[in-house]
Formats: C-alpha cells, structure tokens, sequence
C-alpha cells in the first residue's frame, strides 16, 4: 500500500535524492531547500558524505560473507550507507525508527521484493553495529 504521503516531505526520501547524486552524479554543489527537518537532513547528508570510507568500511564488515557491498545496487549502497551513518552517530534514534523510515523512504525507489531484501540488510547491520557500539 502506498500512501498518499508526498516524498518531498519525508526527510529520508530527500537524503537519498543528495547522496544519490553526490556519490554517483557527482554533483558538487548540495543545496538544502527550506524543509522543516533541513537541519536533520544536512547533518546526514553531510556527515554520510564525510565518512563515507568509515561507512563502507563498517558495510563491508557487517554485511556478512555472502554480500560485498560494492556488488550491491547503487541505490541500496546509498541507502545502507545513510542508514549506518545514523546508526553510528545518532545513537538517540532507535533502530526500529531508523530502519522503518528508510523502508517508509525507499518504496519511492524500490520494488517490494527490493524492498524486503533492504529491510534484511538493515536489519542485520543494525544489530551488529548497535551491539558493538552499545
């Protein structure tokens, strides 16, 4: 069921769209329109983007032996690395949260099927990285 919600009011769906391009367009320049979670928005977009080594890092290390996270869709690649940066440094915003919205964000983006794949991924690199860093 998809909801009547526009996209270009959930925060996450606009983090995906910057990264998205910053990452794989490479688009320099990252401007922030007025939006009531901007703030929110920038933190993760700009803090994703500086450790993005870190990030990849900790994916390919919690993803597990059967994934390289280089082999995965360049779309779930900048989706895991917002959500893990949330996971690591936003330790206040619990993990059912943060995954749930990035699932809520991606059904603008993904299939169903791609959808439940992402939400096992998530899942899976939300314990590890929470159990260690808890």
């Amino acid at each position: 069921m998809k909801s009547s919600y526009s996209p270009k009011n959930n925060p996450r769906v606009i983090i995906i769209q910057k990264l998205y391009g910053n990452f794989l367009n490479n688009d320099e320049k990252l401007e922030f329109p007025k939006h009531r979670f901007k703030k929110f928005i920038k933190d993760i977009v700009c803090g994703t983007i500086e450790r993005n080594e870190i990030l990849t890092e900790e994916l390919d290390k919690n993803l597990g032996k059967e994934f390289k996270f280089n082999n995965l869709d360049r779309l779930f690649q900048v989706i895991l690395k917002s959500a893990t940066y949330e996971l690591l440094y936003k330790p206040n915003v619990s993990i059912n949260i943060i995954i749930k919205e990035y699932l809520d964000a991606s059904n603008f983006f993904l299939e169903d099927s791609q959808t439940k794949y992402l939400n096992a991924l998530l899942d899976n690199i939300a314990k590890k990285i929470r159990s260690t860093n808890a």
